[in-house]
């Protein structure tokens, strides 16, 4: 009896459960479509008419960070796919999401020239938070895209040390008063990197990784980008 092993190995479009040919992408070509990827300001990311590189938005806020780079905006079948990855255990959405930002940063190295950095370093969760979804989505993300880059990725450098609640439903202002002295960053010796990109999965008001961005420029980094999944 001869085994049917395409049959055996099938895979299927992670929203639509059509038959891919290729397993790996995750998405059919019907469902990618569907992901709104306007065009953005490469510095905040912001929505815009033209993609550029910069827009006023950026003028009328203190971002710490140098680039933004982004799959789309927070809007189906996207933010389906985001939720499902961080909020319900599917962890397994990884590649699928990661090769979407991957596509996403050869764009932006096509449209606005982006330089690919020399460490990435994914956002962290708090121990507690890590230890109640049993994984941190912006790590698993991070470690993909540094396999794929040939890029060195620094999991361990930036601490959360204080627990604080959830950012939903908040204001841009009390977004920044509650990630006041929220993260630590733990490296002894001088750091070598002078270009780096902090790996996220939703950016909304930026308050987040502007913290983080703090302490990298107290560490002497001269660039730094923001990968993200999506922009609210």
């Amino acid at each position: 009896m001869r085994l049917n092993f395409s049959a055996f190995f099938q895979f299927n479009c992670v929203l639509c459960q059509s038959t891919l040919k290729q397993g790996r992408n995750g998405l059919c070509s019907r469902c990618q479509k569907q992901i709104q990827r306007t065009p953005y300001c490469g510095g905040c990311g912001a929505a815009l008419q033209y993609a550029a590189h910069y827009c006023g938005n950026c003028h009328r806020h203190a971002y710490i960070w140098d680039r933004m780079v982004i799959i789309g905006r927070y809007h189906a079948p996207l933010s389906q796919l985001i939720h499902r990855f961080k909020f319900q255990k599917q962890f397994w959405l990884d590649h699928t999401l990661a090769r979407l930002l991957l596509l996403a940063l050869y764009e932006a190295r096509r449209i606005n020239g982006l330089t690919f950095p020399q460490a990435i370093i994914p956002i962290p969760l708090h121990h507690f938070r890590h230890w109640q979804r049993g994984y941190n989505q912006a790590d698993l993300l991070a470690k993909i895209l540094s396999r794929w880059l040939e890029i060195p990725c620094l999991s361990h450098i930036v601490k959360r040390t204080k627990h604080t609640p959830t950012q939903r439903g908040l204001t841009a202002t009390a977004r920044r008063q509650n990630l006041k002295n929220a993260f630590n960053i733990e490296y002894d010796a001088p750091f070598p990197y002078q270009r780096v990109a902090l790996v996220d999965d939703v950016i909304t008001t930026g308050s987040t990784v502007n913290e983080v961005a703090k302490l990298l420029r107290q560490l002497g980094v001269q660039e730094i980008q923001v990968w993200g999944l999506a922009r609210v």
